[in-house]
């Protein structure tokens, strides 16, 4: 479906230095990019043009927006999300969503990477000491900073910013308006390697999908649209929360079939047992 066919990476944050090698080599697809979309348009990281949707509508109006600015019929775009991990509590996450949105086909296949490996944080600081501390601890210079004046002030902004000399400069000079600075860690792709790698990971797990083909169309993305819970406990038999078996279903024909024990075992141990365990 894909092989010999030119794919559009929507972005202007360098994620096609990542995407394209696996991409090409994987799907034999030619990734190009243009400037005909700017996707900041639909957000910054760094707050001056808040995202109005969460982020898989913000992910596909992106595969939407750039593939009608260019007339691509097949576009491959990410959208990264960053704050509290889902289920380990204060901790903080970098979640990535990459789309395929194939247009002559009319499919959509999505990939979710979540992980802990993230440098994003922020904060308020008013000398050079905490200054040069925060950096450390964010790996600066490898990963570029912003400041601005205030938190959600955007008037005076300093992004990528990826040298000491730089960033003193820019502290000193905002610093000397209002007696500190807000310092915060630059998620932008093409300035967080951490993140690109996360954004790698992710379109690795697409690749994963896109191969999963439908067993009886053959169409790519036969997918899992839903997690059954109720797998056996081990003691007493009843069931528990533990996933018993995934639903697949395919995204043009609709056939569906389950995949018991997915984590290759048929019982679940008591301790996640609410009855034996309560």
């Amino acid at each position: 479906m894909f092989e010999g066919r030119k794919v559009l990476i929507a972005t202007k944050h360098k994620k096609e230095l990542v995407m394209t090698p696996i991409l090409e080599k994987e799907l034999a697809i030619s990734c190009f990019v243009s400037e005909q979309f700017d996707t900041d348009t639909l957000g910054t990281f760094s707050g001056e043009i808040e995202r109005k949707y969460d982020a898989l509508t913000t992910l596909r109006n992106k595969c939407f927006l750039a593939a009608n600015a260019s007339k691509s019929d097949l576009v491959i775009a990410s959208e990264g999300s960053f704050g509290a991990h889902p289920s380990i509590f204060f901790a903080q996450a970098n979640q990535e969503l990459v789309m395929l949105k194939d247009f002559s086909n009319d499919l959509e296949i999505i990939a979710k990477e979540i992980s802990l490996e993230t440098n994003f944080n922020g904060q308020k600081i008013s000398n050079e000491t905490d200054l040069l501390t925060f950096s450390e601890k964010v790996n600066f210079p490898s990963h570029a900073l912003i400041l601005k004046s205030d938190e959600t002030n955007f008037s005076t902004i300093f992004k990528g910013i990826q040298s000491k000399n730089e960033l003193l400069e820019k502290f000193h000079k905002l610093n000397n308006k209002n007696g500190f600075v807000h310092v915060e860690t630059d998620m932008r792709a093409m300035f967080n390697p951490t993140r690109m790698k996360v954004i790698e990971k992710a379109t690795w797990q697409l690749i994963e999908k896109i191969k999963s083909l439908c067993p009886t169309c053959q169409t790519p993305g036969f997918d899992i649209v839903d997690a059954v819970s109720g797998l056996p406990c081990e003691l007493c038999k009843n069931p528990t929360r533990s996933t018993l078996y995934y639903m697949y279903q395919c995204k043009k024909c609709h056939y569906s079939n389950k995949k018991m024990f997915p984590r290759g075992i048929t019982y679940e141990e008591p301790t996640y047992c609410d009855t034996c365990n309560p």
